[in-house]
């Protein structure tokens, strides 16, 4: 039985093989407006606060 997983963008219903050239989207559309959404920033990760110079320990968490 084949995966079946539905597209981040519209959800849609893919199926995951190889024959599903934009998995996990179900056209390159699809692939396309989520790539935009990451360049528009519509996306992001959570940073852990880093401390101003890297470069310098003192900065840094206390060490215990």
């Amino acid at each position: 039985m084949a995966t079946v997983v539905s597209c981040p963008t519209c959800a849609a219903k893919v199926v995951w093989s190889p024959e599903s050239a934009f998995r996990p989207f179900c056209s390159d559309r699809c692939k396309q407006i989520d790539l935009g959404a990451w360049a528009e920033e519509k996306y992001t990760i959570p940073a852990v606060n880093l401390p101003e110079d890297p470069d310098n320990p003192d900065l840094g968490p206390a060490n215990d």
